[in-house]
């Protein structure tokens, strides 16, 4: 495809309403939350791969473990992933709402206790399972961890030490796959609505959280 075009530029809004109604590729599911392209650079799977993270600020590289997990085990693979990062931890919420797609607001909460905020996101599971505008990320500075459950729907965990999460993504049937690719590597598409930006604000208020430069801070 050449550089600059788009895989969805002549198409029907019946061919659209088609492709955005596709969400079982093999026996992966994606959420609402995204769409591949039109062309599908990239066909969606399961699996996760190490990375790394540069870190400007501190001049260091952090070791990465990036996951697509399919979306009937998504929701509680994540929460699994949070156990490893202690019983206090800070939590940060992600919005596109309303914005370019290219930039989002932050949202930061110091200190709560993980088995209270784990009740309050099992309110909200449809929202982070399945608004392509929502993000959030759990972390515990003093350690320091984190993990991350994106726009995407990807879970992206940062750490000097992820042996205790790469054994939870294996226990849910999570397979290492160094040579997978992501949806945010081609060219894709997010799904939102005002319900969903509205239960984001009904969340951030739950969560007590202000507004925060949370690109800062890394």
């Amino acid at each position: 495809m050449p550089a600059g075009t788009s895989s969805f530029e002549h198409l029907s809004e019946e061919e659209l309403e088609a492709h955005m109604r596709v969400a079982r590729y093999g026996e992966f599911v994606l959420s609402d939350a995204v769409r591949p392209s039109y062309d599908l650079q990239v066909v969606p799977c399961q699996g996760y791969r190490h990375d790394r993270y540069r870190d400007e600020q501190a001049r260091i590289d952090v070791p990465v473990v990036m996951a697509a997990v399919s979306c009937e085990r998504m929701f509680d693979t994540f929460l699994d992933l949070l156990d490893p990062l202690g019983q206090l931890v800070d939590v940060v919420l992600e919005s596109s709402h309303h914005q370019q797609r290219q930039r989002h607001t932050d949202f930061y909460r110091e200190h709560i206790d993980l088995p209270v905020l784990k009740s309050i996101l099992y309110d909200y599971e449809d929202l982070l399972v399945n608004d392509g505008c929502t993000g959030v990320a759990v972390l515990n500075p003093a350690i320091p961890l984190e993990v991350q459950f994106d726009e995407h729907k990807l879970l992206i965990i940062y750490g000097e030490d992820l042996a205790d999460f790469e054994q939870i993504l294996q226990q849910h049937g999570i397979r290492r796959d160094e040579s997978i690719r992501f949806i945010t590597e081609a060219e894709h598409v997010h799904s939102s609505s005002e319900t969903y930006a509205q239960q984001f604000e009904e969340l951030k208020f739950r969560l007590g959280m202000d507004s925060y430069d949370y690109a800062a801070r890394l």
